[in-house]
């Protein structure tokens, strides 16, 4: 686990997070409804006896009927309770629900702590092994060496359900991540490399297997314990465990120093401050070193790079980049064996989590990793070698690879024949945002069109465009200055190969472009030639321009200008879609796993009925982008059926009025109030014959002022997340961020107008 950063957690604060609102950091929440006689009794007796004797004929159904499949014990007998030691099992307590705390945010798995009073081997294997049928993997924790080996060996011998001790492996995985990226950025072969392990713990041995596994050479290794190196020989005794990395008796190094003499790699798994800058002086060319133990490093960073510059530095604390936090690790690697069902985690499993952890410290990173860090220069270089415990992306990686690596070893009782549909079901746990947005970029990816993106020299563009083509949602093109842009994406370390990059005032198009907007908007501010090249020096012009001369299919902009400053050029260059009289602006509203879509939400001000009804009409369109649910429309109004009659309500009904005439069919109501038309309930108690059969999804607001300010509540007060704003009405597809936009939000929109890229091609072509 990751360090307590003593220096700026207060112990009272430390108390209080434990104790305030309510003792202790998990609980259990029901899954099911229980709030009347027959829910009792399907939950409990008569109803329960159903499940029971189906899993009595086929015990693989308590994964169908229980939640076995998804619960992990994080067991503990309390006997090295992180740098604490041996302070039993009940004062080891709050760890083990930290530790549930992370499974279920990181992994979504349920947990249950169980502290043992076990003091020997035998008895936590006795206690641990006869939990089985509850649980569908068991997380060994704070164990001391050498029992610990002992004991999940036994354990994985006699359990078929997966058994972990973290202490040991998650270690282990995350530093042999970072060992192989350190490797390939000081340019040296695993194969080659003399490795020095400080400490012969659970972690040190666990580490030192892997890292063999990965091709470092047994002859290239040296354990160091509390009496120094371990060599064949020594006076000192030496468990069988510690016996794997006996040093030959011709071995000469005796002690630390000795030791690093010469090495490419430390791995410190022991206590703070043993090693000194003289000591990393003598180590090879670019050393690296791994300074783990908690709460302070074997070395700190500043005196190892104070003897070394060239040194490529990791420890186990937060406060220092390179954090090998195991965090990074046991959820994800749970998960992916959880959901293949498989009987234990092996060594190949292992070994995948640890190259997927690597591959993804090499990606570009997303905004949101760079704000949960204070916007941190994140990107893979010798203070970048492992991802980061916030980045969302682990759930996409390292499950997959885990799984995999079980199928293909045959551990795994659950085979997944589609790994792309298991990585769709793991984006679920991202939230909503995700579920929603993935079938329209797998669509994207179908048939990538070119987006233009007038903000060429926005870091935030180029990053998200680095994604649009690592992903293949998106043919980015970029305005201004190329060779300014070359050198962001350079210096961004970023990889966008030959993107079309063109500059509006130097660009072979701009005489065509400027003699057809001539034509377009002459008599309309535009009078000469002239008139026509200075509009069209303005990028979101240019970039309009290119969609309406067909050299783009779609343009994206806004993130560093004001939304009418935006939207303009592209009215007065695309004009709307035929048979569309105005524009209006939609979110996809992502509420406690609910689609809602409110409209407008930045265009009109005060729209007429008419237009309120076209805006409702243009919203419907948009449903199928995101939902297979049906669009159910509520006008909304402060008045509910005439409750208030005034000018406003009066319009909104006649807006409703008008979707009904141009849309037979479709489920509308209003006017109606936001609480009516939301919840159930109410609307059966005081409008009985209201036509909404289900809540509302598709809120039309009467103006933009309750639409703006709703939505952006809804952000900020209500958990929700939003994906948009979305143009509807327009003649080709044009979408405006909002300033600020992530990297995320940036991407989503790409994606949302390659596909109205794409709709747009397959509604010309069936019309042609």
């Amino acid at each position: 686990m990751g360090d307590l950063d003593k220096a700026n957690v207060k112990k009272q604060a430390a108390l209080d997070y434990h104790s305030e609102p309510k003792p202790g950091k998990i609980e259990v929440i029901p899954t099911k409804p229980f709030r009347n006689q027959r829910d009792l009794s399907l939950a409990y007796t008569p109803g329960v006896a159903e499940p029971c004797l189906e899993i009595e004929k086929d015990p693989d159904l308590a994964y169908k009927y229980t939640s076995k499949g998804n619960l992990v014990a994080v067991v503990s007998n309390g006997t090295a309770v992180l740098g604490l030691g041996d302070i039993g099992a009940l004062a080891g307590k709050p760890v083990m629900e930290g530790k549930g705390i992370l499974f279920k945010s990181f992994g979504g798995i349920n947990v249950f702590d169980i502290e043992i009073n076990a003091p020997t081997p035998k008895e936590v294997i006795d206690v641990v092994a006869a939990l089985e049928p509850t649980f569908g993997g068991i997380n060994l924790e704070d164990i001391k060496a050498p029992e610990c080996f002992e004991i999940e060996e036994t354990l994985i011998e006699r359990m078929n359900i997966p058994v972990f001790h973290d202490d040991q492996h998650g270690t282990a995985i995350i530093s042999a991540a970072g060992l192989l990226n350190a490797l390939d950025l000081v340019g040296k072969k695993i194969d080659e490399v003399k490795v020095v392990f400080s400490g012969a713990g659970a972690a040190a041995i666990a580490t030192a297997r892997l890292y063999l596994a990965l091709g470092v050479k047994r002859e290239n290794v040296l354990l160091i314990d509390q009496k120094g190196v371990v060599y064949e020989g020594r006076p000192h005794p030496t468990n069988k465990y510690k016996q794997e990395f006996c040093a030959p008796a011709s071995c000469t190094a005796r002690t630390i120093a000795d030791a690093l003499m010469g090495a490419d790699v430390f791995v410190g798994v022991s206590k703070g401050g043993i090693v000194s800058g003289d000591m990393i002086k003598g180590m090879a060319d670019k050393p690296i070193v791994f300074a783990m133990a908690n709460p302070d490093p074997e070395i700190t960073p500043a005196e190892a790079k104070a003897a070394r510059p060239d040194v490529i530095m990791a420890t186990g604390r937060s406060d220092y980049p390179n954090q090998v936090n195991n965090v990074l690790g046991f959820p994800f690697i749970f998960r992916g064996a959880l959901d293949v069902r498989a009987r234990k985690i092996n060594l190949e499993m292992k070994l995948a989590a640890v190259h997927a952890l690597a591959k993804l410290a090499r990606e570009d990173v997303p905004d949101i990793v760079k704000k949960a860090y204070s916007n941190e220069n994140l990107k893979f270089g010798p203070e970048y070698i492992i991802p980061k415990p916030f980045d969302p992306r682990l759930i996409l990686h390292v499950p997959v690879a885990v799984a995999e690596a079980a199928m293909r070893t045959g551990v795994a009782r659950l085979h997944l024949p589609d790994l792309n549909a298991y990585r769709d079901q793991l984006e679920k746990l991202l939230g909503k945002s995700r579920e929603v947005m993935r079938p329209i970029i797998r669509k994207a990816q179908t048939a990538p069109k070119r987006i233009v993106f007038p903000e060429g020299i926005d870091e935030r563009i180029l990053h998200s465009c680095q994604a649009l083509v690592d992903e293949k949602i998106a043919i980015p093109i970029l305005l201004g200055l190329e060779t300014k842009i070359r050198e962001k994406i350079a210096a961004l370390g970023l990889d966008l190969g030959d993107v079309q990059i063109q500059n509006p005032e130097l660009s072979p198009k701009l005489e065509a472009y400027a003699e057809k907007l001539l034509d377009m908007r002459h008599g309309k501010g535009i009078n000469n030639l002239d008139d026509a090249r200075i509009y069209l020096a303005d990028r979101n012009a240019f970039g309009a321009m290119m969609v309406k001369m067909g050299d783009a299919d779609g343009l994206l902009s806004g993130s560093r200008t004001a939304y009418p400053d935006t939207i303009k050029p592209a009215l007065e260059v695309i004009k709307l879609k035929p048979g569309s009289n105005i524009v209006s602006g939609l979110y996809v509203m992502l509420v406690k796993n609910k689609v809602l879509f409110f409209a407008d939400t930045t265009v009109n001000i005060d729209p007429s009925a008419e237009a309120l009804a076209e805006i409702a009409l243009q919203a419907v369109d948009h449903v199928r982008f995101f939902t297979d649910e049906a669009p159910r429309v509520a006008m909304l109004s402060h008045s509910s059926h005439g409750s208030a009659r005034n000018d406003q309500s009066k319009k909104v009904a006649r807006a409703t009025q008008l979707v009904r005439e141009r849309r037979p069919g479709l489920i509308i109501d209003g006017e109606i109030q936001a609480d009516v038309a939301l919840d159930g309930e109410m609307r059966r108690d005081l409008f009985p014959r209201s036509t909404l059969t289900e809540s509302a999804n598709v809120l039309i607001f009467p103006d933009l002022d309750s639409g703006n300010i709703a939505y952006k509540m809804m952000l900020k007060l209500g958990g929700a997340e939003a994906i948009g704003p979305i143009l509807m009405g327009m003649g080709a597809p044009v979408n405006v961020l909002q300033r600020g936009s992530t990297l995320n939000e940036v991407v989503s929109m790409a994606a949302v107008t390659v596909v109205q890229a794409q709709d747009l091609e397959a509604a010309t072509t069936a019309s042609a």
